[in-house]
């Protein structure tokens, strides 16, 4: 069986260096926003190139209190995509706005910036651009129509991302920098944005156990800041190899190369024939995924409650058509080609 992701492979790539990052926090008695947290911090803003890096609890709170820390709440309209993993959408609500959902580029999967303009309203706070599958959106023109430009890079890490006021990283498992459990950080140049998210992350404390505003508890704890440490030395090495294998995919499938600045953290393929296919590779014992199999607007608990201003056409065209391929550093070359191989006999 070649699954579609593997985030033990991940573990197993690095084992030795990840069990000894895991004993010594074991060893150091220090298990919630310590050393480990703190050096994290410093090496992955240095690596985003940003001035700050707050660690959370997970990527949904990273947007969420990314979108906090702007000022967003009741009352405020926040623009973003319905072509995204529901917790873009979730992260919006629990600040208590409202979502506006705009199109997708077809060939990118990312925002439709043409869209925007029609979008934005006197209460529009802040629009959110979804770095989706590792495709780099074009943040330069967003930042030209006023509101807070909040990055939602859960799947760019290596790629896109920071070049915005604010950005959300998850480090989900299956992420290119994946964590053994939950986690998530918040990237910025900011002085005031990064304190703002950090007095969030812990109930508001200033000092400790005063809360001056209401937070929540999302600390990234010790144990995932070591494991992470370790993978973000592989990174870049890792993200090469996602790079390599994507190219071979392109390439065998007769495929336009993907653009610079692409993470790959998916592999994604469309077909009209799409459910037929991923039951033909099933039959192959190729794991796919469908990223994502239906667009918020459809989605039935978010019915009469986000705002669609134009019909979202290619969002309805994609979730019905895109299927995510075996993706990650530790397939093989071999493994892409039986892949591709079983793709071309079903066409």
């Amino acid at each position: 069986m070649i699954p579609q992701a593997n985030p033990k492979a991940n573990y197993l790539a690095h084992k030795e260096e990840i069990d000894a990052a895991i004993a010594c926090v074991l060893d150091s008695g220090q298990y919630i926003l310590g050393k480990e947290v703190a050096a994290f911090e410093r090496e992955f803003a240095d690596y985003i190139g940003t001035d700050y890096a707050v660690g959370v609890a997970s990527g949904t709170d990273a947007l969420h209190l990314a979108l906090r820390a702007c000022g967003v709440g009741p009352g405020d309209e926040v623009i973003t995509v319905s072509f995204t993993a529901t917790a873009t959408v979730a992260a919006i609500e629990m600040c208590g706005a409202t979502p506006v959902l705009v199109d997708i580029d077809p060939d990118t999967y990312t925002m439709d910036i043409g869209q925007i303009g029609v979008a934005i309203t006197m209460r529009t706070r802040a629009i959110v651009p979804v770095h989706l599958y590792g495709y780099p959106v074009n943040i330069r023109p967003l930042l030209e129509y006023g509101p807070w430009v909040i990055e939602d890079c859960a799947q760019s890490h290596g790629g896109a991302g920071g070049r915005g006021d604010i950005a959300a990283y998850s480090f989900y498992p299956t992420k290119n920098l994946g964590a053994l459990g939950d986690g998530g950080a918040v990237v910025t140049n900011d002085p005031d944005l990064a304190e703002h998210v950090r007095l969030l992350r812990q109930y508001g404390w200033c000092p400790r156990y005063v809360s001056t505003e209401q937070g929540i508890n999302s600390r990234l704890d010790e144990l995932q800041a070591a494991i992470l440490r370790v993978k973000l030395r592989h990174l870049d090495q890792d993200n090469a190899k996602r790079c390599h294998l994507a190219r071979l995919y392109h390439w065998a499938l007769d495929m336009e190369p993907p653009p610079e600045g692409h993470a790959h953290h998916l592999m994604v393929i469309r077909s009209k024939q799409r459910d037929e296919l991923r039951a033909h590779l099933k039959e192959r014992g190729i794991g796919t995924g469908v990223h994502y199999p239906m667009p918020i607007h459809l989605q039935p608990a978010y019915t009469g409650r986000v705002i669609c201003p134009l019909p979202l056409v290619e969002s309805e065209r994609a979730a019905n058509e895109v299927l995510s391929l075996p993706l990650y550093p530790e397939l093989s070359v071999e493994e892409v080609e039986t892949v591709a191989e079983a793709i071309l006999d079903f066409h």
